[in-house]
């Protein structure tokens, strides 16, 4: 029983304070539209306006937390606020979607919160009208009575008890039973407009896994980038070394020397030069060191130089590359080449490289005879795994007869 007059409490707290804020939500929307029309007189609304979508922003959350707090739910708090400088508030208005539902939540309000609140004033209105008309009804004249239920009159007090107690009793059995479901259902109502749609959310996360994918392609660019570096820098040094100091005592042992030690120091020294060969091999495979000393357009242009087959560069703006977006592209495009020389009889190759909304797109086209088939071996197999790595796409268009142009794309924002 506490427990529902509890609830009947909130849920009228709740709707009675919705009234008047769903009266003045009346005149948010004019306000809004003359605050944006306003941008074009003398740009008064270039500042103004952002600012009355950052207040518009702060009145939802409000809102929001009202009815979360009805409805015992834990919500995230919404950023509210603006970014330095005219034009980055401009861009943040129109590409944050959640001006759009704060929007959507004031036409809501105005139809929604004014209906609940009206609703919620009849339920407190009604017996707080009968308790009073039961206790003053005497200081009405006699040819004007006070009226109470169903407009009865009231000219002596055992009319005005009895009707007033049934009214009082209609009304708060009205209030006991709609009370709570009605503000409840308004609060779910605001919070469906001012959280995300399912569409809304999953568009947040792949933007959020995007960023994060970003910053993982960042530290481990960092880590092959440091990897190599140590291998170079470290191990193969040693291992020259050692290679000069078995070639040394080599050198130093007689000619004639056939014996053991010979024999091991020759074993030693053939493996030293083969772990060396391939180490060279895994630092190439790993992070080429081409890349860290020319930048990706260096070392695609000393691909293209080496090339077999004659190739032309055609590169874009690129800007700043993840390393393992770098060292993906370097390796595809060493890839094609490659297959191009061994298998179309192609004359002439051309790698064409840029990048467009947060991908980089890598073609390479060359006048063979066509026909390329994965089934017949590892090279575009090994260009889509290479790309699937980093969630790109790879199309191939290899006709019989030629041409044919390897498209693949690299996810590269950040």
């Amino acid at each position: 029983m506490r427990e529902r007059w509890d609830q009947v409490w909130r849920g009228g707290r709740y709707l009675l304070i919705g009234l008047p804020t769903a009266l003045a939500a009346m005149l948010v929307v004019p306000l809004l539209a003359v605050g944006a029309l306003s941008t074009g007189l003398g740009g008064v609304g270039l500042v103004v306006f952002p600012r009355m979508v950052a207040s518009l922003r702060l009145w939802a959350e409000w809102q929001r937390r009202r009815a979360a707090a009805l409805l015992g739910v834990t919500i995230t708090p919404r950023n509210a606020t603006l970014a330095k400088g005219v034009r980055a508030q401009w861009r943040q208005l129109l590409d944050d979607r959640e001006n759009r539902r704060d929007l959507r939540w004031v036409l809501q309000h105005i139809v929604i919160g004014l209906a609940a609140g009206l609703g919620a004033l009849c339920c407190v209105s009604f017996p707080v009208g009968g308790l009073v008309a039961a206790t003053s009804w005497w200081l009405f004249p006699v040819d004007e009575p006070m009226t109470v239920l169903l407009g009865v009159p009231v000219t002596e007090w055992g009319t005005a008890l009895g009707l007033g107690a049934v009214q009082v009793a209609l009304g708060g059995a009205l209030a006991w039973w709609a009370m709570p479901s009605l503000a409840r259902w308004e609060a779910r109502v605001s919070l469906a407009a001012l959280e995300p749609s399912a569409e809304d959310q999953l568009a947040e996360r792949v933007g959020e896994l995007t960023e994060s994918r970003a910053g993982v392609l960042d530290a481990h660019g960092a880590e092959l980038r440091r990897i190599e570096r140590d291998l170079h820098d470290g191990t193969q040094a040693r291992l020259v070394a050692i290679a000069m100091r078995l070639g040394v005592a080599r050198e130093a042992l007689p000619d004639d020397d056939s014996g053991t030690l010979a024999r091991l120091l020759r074993e030693a020294h053939e493996g030293t030069e083969v772990a060396m060969t391939e180490l060279r091999d895994v630092i190439r495979t790993m992070y080429p060191p081409i890349l860290a000393d020319r930048g990706l357009e260096g070392a695609l242009a000393s691909l293209a130089a080496g090339s077999a087959v004659p190739a032309e560069l055609d590169l874009g703006e690129l800007g700043r590359l993840p390393a393992a977006v770098e060292a993906a592209a370097y390796f595809i495009v060493a890839e094609t080449l490659t297959n191009a020389a061994k298998h179309s009889g192609a004359t002439r190759a051309t790698v064409r490289m840029s990048r467009h909304d947060g991908r980089l797109i890598v073609e390479v086209t060359d006048d063979g005879i066509g026909g390329a088939d994965e089934s017949r071996g590892t090279g575009l197999v090994g260009i889509r795994r290479r790309a699937a790595a980093l969630d790109g796409t790879v199309l191939v268009s290899s006709p019989l007869g030629g041409p044919t142009a390897i498209t693949v794309g690299l996810p590269c924002a950040s």
